[in-house]
């Protein structure tokens, strides 16, 4: 009874319902239909058409839930963020779905092949920065085909862009590669969305990989030069500039970056000492090794600054402190944290038949703290036969050639050169004879300097250090490194960033040169075979080389006569009497035959001393102790985040909202 009274109250209670069959009950719900309105959203208000509708093709109702969500903060930031890469093609492909066209009440759906054309255009812009191709440019998902009546947001600025050339056809300037450069200070994002644009424009002899990432998960980006790029040619030299290895030295790596871009543009304009230059060498360009630094050192926190020309107080680089950004993120100076390898060196002085190449990396240094940066460098290094190199610093106008540790402890401006010390001055000669001022003895930076004639120094008679990036290629590898501090300035406006280039231009384009001189030949057994590992000896010189995979090998010497022997394990000796002369334009072509020797007759005396050191050569990290660093280190609550997300990540996410992970290329 009592259950079939609450029944009776329910019915009772119950609020009549909306029946067609029962007139008055209720009034029936009028559905709004959308209408078309003006765009609301600033960043869309160039678009060629004036009218939206909401909710919009993404399912954002309001445009107040459009400007509030990562999507709409991506579309505004995109020029900034991709270093004015796709600008603005990415803006309004996004404004097309945000704040979709409406016409007669009806909302209208961007076209696929706008889309598809975008994403084959611009992909490499946001592998630039690690971040993935955004969901709500998914061509399938949210755009059309022709036959379902899409229209094209890109139309209007296409027909702009074709108009130009009609326009100004018969006043068309010739084309001048440094019209292309933009004297600027480049951010990270930037400098990547310049290389792959460089890249892409000369595809067939530029192209991009990286050797590894900085503490702060930047990549450290290297464009290459040839004329088959991503392979080693036989009897082609490799040749590598560095820039940037302190943060705050920022010159080198604007000028690294001016370079790939005129390389590109006077190889496509038929400059014929350009098209050589790239068609005989494989030229390797690194403009940053710590961008972390830089980052911190030109923008300030690194993180949130996009270059937004709307925050006058964040549009210039910044002096504050002339220190600033010199170490990578974990405070290391770079320069300062490869093997000391020139220490183990002056300890064999006394040794009979002491040698100064190929010195292995000691145990030791694994269980110190290797900087990611300097760990990406060292297998680069070693995974590719470099000949000669040169790094970028300021603080000095001057070149500087090995040894940078000075041979007396108690002695740190003391002269201490190397085996090769004639090749190393000539070499530093070239830059510095090349450059508009460095040659000319004018001390612009005072007391302090201390280099020699000509604007040259011995690294450890400048300032003795140990640890050095130089020191580490010429005793660990075959190549040759020189150190170019390019001005007394670290940090110089950039206003004379033009001047800088000017400046330097010519000595960079004929330090690339020297990479063609002394000899290069192949090492080869009876039966044809390449020999690798074979050591090339000249006789006066305690520096010996090594033959690469396919025994091709690179040796620079002075002009003059020299005894050069080819030697290896198994084989006897081959000697040749050598002749370079004065002014040669090209390396001269020494090949090597190899016989097999017999066991018992078998001479070479060191062999067995060098067996066990060769062997040992070839190992890097032999505990796998950087890892395990690295993992301990990534592992740590501070760091975790940023081990994770990339550097712009914290840009978009918004407390208490949902986390944009759509960005994430791994997600």
């Amino acid at each position: 009874m009592l259950l079939f009274l609450l029944q009776l109250v329910l019915v009772l209670c119950d609020p009549p319902r909306c029946d067609p069959a029962f007139r008055g009950h209720c009034k029936p719900t009028v559905e709004v239909k959308p209408k078309c309105s003006d765009v609301p959203l600033s960043y869309c208000d160039d678009m060629a058409y004036t009218r939206t509708m909401f909710p919009n093709i993404l399912g954002h109702k309001t445009p107040e839930d459009a400007e509030s969500g990562a999507e709409y903060l991506l579309v505004s930031v995109a020029e900034s963020l991709l270093g004015g890469a796709c600008n603005p093609d990415i803006r309004m492909l996004g404004c097309s779905l945000l704040a979709p066209r409406c016409e007669k009440e009806t909302l209208l759906r961007p076209c696929r092949t706008a889309c598809e054309a975008a994403r084959r255009r611009c992909g490499h812009a946001f592998e630039g920065i690690d971040m993935a191709w955004p969901y709500f440019l998914d061509c399938d998902r949210f755009f059309a085909s022709e036959e379902e009546g899409c229209y094209d947001p890109l139309e209007g600025l296409r027909a702009e862009q074709d108009a130009e050339p009609v326009d100004s056809m018969e006043e068309a300037p010739p084309r001048d590669p440094a019209t292309t450069m933009q004297f600027t200070y480049h951010t990270h994002a930037q400098m990547v969305g310049v290389l792959k644009r460089v890249e892409e424009r000369c595809f067939d002899v530029a192209r991009t990989y990286s050797v590894g990432r900085s503490t702060e998960g930047r990549e450290l980006l290297v464009i290459e030069f040839s004329n088959n790029p991503g392979r080693h040619e036989l009897l082609e030299p490799e040749f590598k500039y560095i820039g940037n290895m302190h943060g705050n030295e920022v010159l080198g790596r604007q000028l690294l970056i001016y370079l790939a871009q005129h390389m590109c543009s006077e190889y496509q304009l038929g400059n014929e000492r350009i098209q050589t230059l790239i068609n005989t060498t494989r030229i390797h360009i690194l403009p940053s090794m710590n961008p972390d630094g830089c980052e911190l050192a030109v923008f300030g926190l690194p993180d949130n600054n996009y270059g937004d020309d709307n925050d006058e107080e964040e549009q210039g680089p910044r002096y504050e402190s002339w220190n600033t950004g010199r170490n990578n993120a974990q405070n290391i100076d770079l320069n300062r944290n490869f093997p000391d390898l020139t220490s183990v060196a002056y300890s064999r002085r006394r040794q009979k038949r002491h040698r100064t190449d190929h010195i292995p990396i000691p145990d030791h240094f694994w269980f110190g703290k290797v900087a990611p940066e300097t760990y990406a460098v060292m297998k680069w290094i070693r995974s590719i036969p470099f000949v000669l190199s040169a790094n970028f610093h300021a603080g000095d106008l001057v070149v500087s050639y090995p040894y940078d540790l000075s041979k007396h402890p108690l002695e740190r401006n003391m002269f201490s050169p190397t085996p090769d010390d004639k090749v190393f001055k000539l070499l530093a000669r070239t830059y510095a004879t090349a450059h508009e001022t460095m040659s000319n003895g004018d001390p612009r930076c005072g007391a302090s300097r201390t280099d020699g004639p000509k604007g040259t120094a011995n690294g450890a008679q400048r300032s003795s250090i140990a640890g050095g990036m130089q020191d580490f290629n010429y005793l660990h590898s075959n190549c040759f490194e020189v150190t170019v501090e390019l001005g007394c300035d670290k940090f110089p406006p950039e206003e004379e960033l033009s001047s800088g280039w000017q400046e330097n231009y010519e000595a960079l384009i004929e330090f690339m040169e020297a990479v063609h001189g002394g000899i290069k030949g192949i090492v080869k057994d009876e039966e044809g075979n390449a020999v690798k590992g074979a050591r090339i000896s000249v006789r006066g010189i305690r520096h010996d080389i090594t033959t690469a995979e396919d025994g091709d090998y690179w040796r620079l010497l002075t002009p003059g006569v020299h005894i050069v022997t080819a030697s290896a394990r198994g084989y006897s000796r081959s000697m040749k009497k050598v002749h370079l002369p004065r002014r040669m334009h090209a390396a001269g072509r020494v090949d090597f035959v190899l016989q097999r020797a017999a066991p018992e007759l078998d001479p070479q005396r060191e062999e067995e001393e060098e067996e066990d050191e060769e062997d040992f050569h070839d190992r890097f990290d032999p505990y796998n102790q950087y890892e395990r660093y690295a993992l301990v280190s990534e592992s740590s609550p501070s760091r975790e985040e940023r081990a994770e997300k990339p550097w712009w990540w914290n840009y978009f996410v918004r407390p208490g909202g949902p986390a944009p992970t759509w960005l994430l290329k791994h997600h």
